[in-house]
């Protein structure tokens, strides 16, 4: 199919104006051949698709008569404007056509010559100069003696078809003259214009029809990685190999799409090229393809993913080769890793890191020569030089005498007597007084040679000789025998090791906390005004006992057959039973009972001292309904409450009361006692020994043990400590823990010394609280520092063995609230659990 443009098919109006329309075909002609001005390779050689060649093999003369070839493949045929455009291009008729032919067969042979010759010529002189040679120039100079030969001779009556083309050739003229007249850059340029670049439809044939052939390459879109959308505005897709516009196929809206989707039996599997814009049909293999991509599969349905494997390289040394081409050019380069690591062997030498043979042989054999050196030397130089044994100082000769003097005083000269001595001892000098005569010169210059000088010199270097060289160390001791081996604390379980428990009911800091005897209950008391009961298991509060006064201590009494609570708050201590729903009934009734009848008179009798200091008073109705059994008042506040083991005296510590500062309370008889006549210093706590009648007191700097049966001082225990906090005595009575505000620990051994067997330095703040537990090694202690330390502390039967004194572990404490974080410390009786009474107004268990 010869190029065309739907511009110059145009549809005709009226079928009588026939000269016109051949004039249009003229001009059609006209413009196809400045068309084909802008050739290409592949428009030189023939090609089997194209129709043009074709049919201008067919018929020379018949060029510019014929638009279309009917057995041309055209793919527009749904537009219907070039259809009809196609079907009224030419108004010749057969007859026309034939009587043209008879008539204008020498003429039509004469122009189709001229115009072969001026097409040559125009292809030479664009190959040499590169562009399209002007249009009238070549033209006019070939056609000129042939029109004059044209008007000599003498021709028949023209016909329309052949008035046309003289009108054509005459307009003709005039526009070469005028293009005459301009310059040639003009010229180039309107001619570059009036250039029109072929287009060639893209749907003239379908490239994947005949599969993959030579052909398709010719329609090959060459746009290259450029964006398709850029074409949206255009009417062409791209360009082929030969320059050529690509025309987009017609383009179906949504309407065709729904037609074309009913009445196509493939529209499911057409897709369309982008590059193109042509509908493509996957076929069965392309859709299988698409299917194992999309599930994630091998898309070669005959590649076997587990195949044997194939070993190509093993253990076995083969007689061949598997690399047998030759070495590449870098193996004979030297390496540069090599370079690098002998240029560090170099250095190395250099700085003298590392020495060479010869180097290390000399010094083997200066090793085995025999060294000599001077083993008196003294100067520093010589000494780090000397490769003989450390250095040793000599023995320094003794200091000369006055008798050695060049002019002793007379005193010291021998007398007449004593030289006849002298003289008796000639054959035993040894037992003479001195070793020389003593004899006085007048002035130094006088004094002659010394006739002994060499051999005492002999004697001097002897003595030097023979002098022993050993060296006594005072101490043989190393740095590990310094440090005790202590065990792993995973040997040392069970102990505490993380909260499990958090009280929450307080309103303000809680100061001191208890188990019962049974360890089911929990009694707590704070500055709220109020004491607490929870139990242990669930920390469920139980009772709550309002007492209207910021409490400062509670304790439950240790006897298993008692329900009763020592309470201070004040100057008053009460005897609560925390009620018959807490613990057993009939021992909450027992202790009623037992609180309830009065003692004799005669036993409840008190001194006058004691009797100013301290009031026992009976519960009335509203304080018995609240549990308060029995009343103490005193004539100071209260710091401190502790019982005895057996649960019948109680312990009271008063604050800036001198020497009635430490109050002793019996139960059974309802009596008190002052056991102190003198103040021996400002009491801190006071306790009971667990086993012994012993009275333990701890002042500021001092802790004094005192026999209750005897009355004296039985042991004073000094501290070293700056003000003492605390006291806890280990549940087998032979030591105590001691806790300071200084942020010590002092563990004393009371059968060892009065010394403190170890300090220990746990805590960065001050220590408020420590306490002992009664059935294993584990002591605890806490303070104002953000938490608790648990240490393991074993006290062995055999008296010649020290305890083990082990920290454990560190426990997470509560939240600080000012300066204070922990007030008290409690362990459970029976189990490794440890309940500490915070400033946070809380109370936290740790298991």
């Amino acid at each position: 199919m010869p190029p065309y443009k739907a511009g110059l098919l145009k549809r005709k109006v009226d079928s009588n104006k026939s000269d016109k329309n051949s004039t249009d075909d003229k001009e059609s002609g006209s413009s196809n051949e400045a068309e084909n001005l802008i050739e290409g390779e592949l428009d030189a050689q023939d090609d089997a698709t194209d129709s043009e060649h074709e049919a201008a093999a067919a018929s020379d003369g018949e060029v510019d008569e014929v638009v279309f070839d009917d057995s041309a493949v055209s793919l527009l045929e749904d537009e219907q404007q070039s259809d009809q455009s196609l079907d009224e291009s030419s108004d010749l008729t057969d007859s026309e056509e034939n009587d043209s032919d008879i008539e204008d067969a020498s003429s039509e042979a004469s122009d189709s010559n001229n115009r072969i010759s001026d097409n040559q010529e125009e292809d030479d002189s664009g190959a040499e100069t590169g562009t399209a040679p002007s249009a009238g120039s070549s033209d006019e100079s070939s056609k000129k003696p042939q029109d004059k030969a044209k008007t000599q001779s003498p021709k028949p009556k023209p016909t329309p078809k052949q008035k046309a083309q003289q009108v054509d050739k005459k307009q003709k003229r005039k526009v070469d003259k005028k293009q005459k007249k301009l310059s040639s850059v003009d010229v180039l340029a309107n001619k570059i214009k009036e250039t029109k670049v072929a287009t060639e439809p893209v749907q003239q044939r379908d490239e994947y029809e005949s599969g993959d052939t030579s052909d398709e390459e010719d329609r090959v879109n060459t746009v290259g990685e450029v964006p398709m959308w850029w074409y949206n505005e255009y009417p062409h897709v791209g360009y082929d190999l030969d320059g050529r516009r690509l025309i987009k196929p017609p383009q179906r809206d949504h309407i065709d799409d729904f037609l074309k989707k009913c009445e196509d039996p493939e529209f499911w599997r057409t897709v369309r090229d982008p590059a193109t814009g042509q509908d493509v049909v996957l076929s069965k293999e392309d859709l299988q393809l698409l299917e194992r991509i999309r599930t994630s599969r091998v898309p070669t349905a005959d590649h076997d993913e587990y195949e044997p494997w194939v070993e190509w390289f093993s253990r076995e040394v083969l007689a061949t080769p598997l690399r047998a081409f030759p070495e590449h050019k870098r193996s004979f380069l030297p390496s540069r890793s090599e370079q690098l690591q002998v240029a560090k062997i170099v250095h190395a030498l250099k700085m003298g890191w590392t020495k060479t043979r010869k180097q290390i042989a000399d010094e083997r054999r200066r090793k085995r020569e025999r060294n000599f050196y001077n083993l008196w030397g003294s100067s520093d130089q010589a000494e780090s030089s000397r490769p003989g044994p450390r250095h040793l100082p000599a023995p320094r000769r003794p200091l000369p005498s006055h008798a050695e003097s060049y002019n002793p005083p007379p005193e010291y000269l021998l007398d007449h007597k004593e030289m006849k001595e002298w003289d008796k001892l000639a054959e035993t000098p040894w037992k003479r007084k001195y070793t020389f005569l003593p004899t006085a010169h007048s002035c130094l210059r006088a004094v002659p040679a010394y006739p002994r000088f060499v051999r005492e010199r002999f004697l001097r270097c002897l003595d030097l000789y023979l002098a022993p060289r050993a060296i006594k160390m005072r101490l043989t001791i190393s740095a590990e025998d310094l440090v005790p081996k202590l065990p792993s604390p995973r040997d040392l379980q069970p102990f505490p090791t993380a909260e499990v428990q958090c009280l929450r009911g307080h309103g303000a800091l809680v100061r001191s906390v208890d188990f019962d005897p049974s360890g089911q209950y929990v009694v707590s008391a704070s500055d709220d005004g109020t004491i607490k009961v929870w139990e242990t298991s669930t920390g469920r509060c139980l009772r709550t006992v309002e007492l209207g006064e910021a409490v400062t201590a509670a304790a439950w009494t240790p006897v298993a057959g008692l329900s009763l609570v020592a309470v201070a708050l004040g100057r008053r201590l009460l005897l609560l039973n925390p009620g018959a729903d807490i613990g057993a009934a009939r021992v909450a009734r027992r202790t009623d009972e037992l609180l309830q009848d009065e003692p004799s008179q005669h036993d409840a009798t008190m001194d006058e001292r004691t009797s100013s200091c301290v009031q026992w008073q009976r519960a009335d109705a509203a304080q018995w309904a609240r549990g308060v059994r029995l009343a103490l008042a005193h004539f100071r506040p209260l710091t401190h409450v502790s019982w005895h083991a057996k649960g019948d005296y109680l312990c009271a510590t008063l604050a800036d009361a001198a020497s009635r500062a430490v109050v002793v309370h019996q139960l059974s008889r309802r009596r008190s006692q002052l056991p102190f006549r003198r103040a021996k210093g400002l009491v801190q706590c006071a306790l009971f020994h667990p086993h012994r009648p012993q009275l333990l007191v701890a002042t500021q700097r001092v802790v004094r043990v005192y026999d209750l049966l005897k009355q004296e001082l039985v042991r004073k225990l000094q501290t070293g400590a700056q003000w003492i906090s605390a006291l806890a005595v280990h549940p087998a009575g032979d030591n105590l823990l001691v806790s300071s505000y200084d942020r010590k620990l002092i563990w004393f051994d009371l059968e060892l010394s009065s010394r403190p067997y170890q300090t220990l330095r746990l805590h960065g703040r001050a220590v408020r609280a420590l306490a002992f537990h009664r059935r294993y090694p584990l002591f605890a202690s806490a303070g104002d520092d953000p938490y608790l330390v648990v240490s393991h502390g074993m006290v062995y039967n055999d008296l010649l063995q020290n305890p083990l004194l082990v920290p454990l572990k560190q426990l997470a404490g509560p939240e600080r609230r000012g300066e204070l974080c922990v007030l008290g410390l409690r362990w459970h009786p029976a189990q490794p659990w440890l309940l500490a009474a915070a400033a946070d107004h809380t109370l936290r268990l740790y298991a």
